[in-house]
């Protein structure tokens, strides 16, 4: 699959998660096997440009090419300032933000709140197209199916992006008023695949290799995007793209892979962040990695009151160790489906 003239080198995605898809989640998830992946949504407001948290999102340093940078915002004007700022900063995609349900985003007529009002949807993408044309710096969408389940409008929103130049479609199967409820549906991204010639990326509730082969058949997308799936399971892309490939299931990662894998996103994450924030900004992902394995929330109660960025390396390399000489081998993924 291509994005302008970037060539992905397989069509299984990373999606952008605020709090989540930071620069070491987006290192790991790619060396893992993700094709691509997209920033955390940056605000358009140039306002906010110089705080902490935005900085952050804009440290692209030693990422692997093409960088891709997610704005969000109302404004078509300054959401196109906010596109060359980000190219200027390295940025060799823009993805424009018209999915987010968060109500504080949405309160400010941002995200998915935008999908009520399609004549502001074509300004504010025309108005970042043309603002990235001069740099050669494609610009792509992600959106859900509408607003809520009775004015789905994700068909005009897709041909309103192809008109105006869009490089290609992430469509999450849900309305913003679905938030995460139920269960993503997969026939509005068909019927978007079949009316448009730019590549759709199908989003929504691919959990597994099974999942990921069935959503790419049955909507014809070019290309998947995992989320909250790869919380905790930057596996998730190699596994799926091994199953793509061969139609087999790949093992799942031994106890002293994990732990390994583990301790290095640790380790990145604490000089991404520092020390206060990195001990604190850790505990979501250690407590995703480590879910309902054993003795998992004991562990995860006694690691959440330490307070250097030491003391909970280290407790999650004894944990992590003594599952290592302990526990019996995992279960293969083949042996579970």
């Amino acid at each position: 699959m291509q994005i302008g003239a970037w060539t992905l080198p397989n069509p299984v995605f990373v999606a952008p998660m605020a709090g989540v898809t930071d620069r070491p989640f987006r290192q790991l998830c790619k060396q893992l096997g993700a094709g691509y992946a997209v920033s955390e949504m940056a605000a358009s407001n140039p306002a906010l440009w110089d705080s902490v948290k935005t900085s952050r999102r804009l440290n692209h340093d030693g990422e692997i090419d093409p960088i891709a940078v997610q704005i969000a915002g109302a404004d078509p004007v300054m959401l196109a300032e906010a596109a060359v700022f980000n190219i200027r900063k390295g940025a060799r995609i823009i993805d424009i933000n018209m999915g987010c349900p968060v109500k504080k985003v949405c309160h400010v007529a941002s995200g998915s709140a935008l999908l009520r009002d399609e004549e502001l949807v074509a300004r504010i993408l025309q108005t970042v197209v043309d603002a990235c044309r001069p740099f050669d710096v494609p610009v792509t969408l992600k959106t859900r199916t509408g607003w809520d389940r009775q004015s789905r409008n994700a068909l005009r929103i897709a041909r309103l992006a192809e008109d105006a130049g869009i490089a290609a479609l992430t469509l999450h199967g849900r309305t913003r008023c679905d938030l995460y409820a139920g269960q993503a549906e997969y026939d509005t991204i068909a019927a978007v695949k079949a009316a448009i010639s730019i590549p759709v990326i199908a989003n929504g509730d691919i959990t597994d290799p099974l999942k990921a082969q069935y959503v790419l058949n049955y909507t014809g997308a070019d290309a998947i995007m995992i989320g909250r799936a790869a919380q905790g399971n930057p596996w998730i892309f190699r596994e799926i793209n091994h199953y793509l490939e061969t139609g087999t299931f790949l093992a799942p990662p031994s106890w002293a892979h994990m732990r390994d894998v583990l301790l290095a996103h640790l380790d990145h994450h604490y000089q991404f962040y520092g020390e206060y924030t990195g001990v604190r900004t850790a505990r979501k992902h250690i407590g995703w990695y480590i879910g309902n394995l054993p003795d998992a929330e004991l562990f995860r109660q006694q690691m959440n009151c330490l307070e250097t960025c030491q003391a909970q390396y280290n407790a999650v390399n004894q944990w992590f160790t003594k599952l290592v000489n302990e526990s019996a081998p995992r279960v293969p993924l083949a042996a579970v489906h």
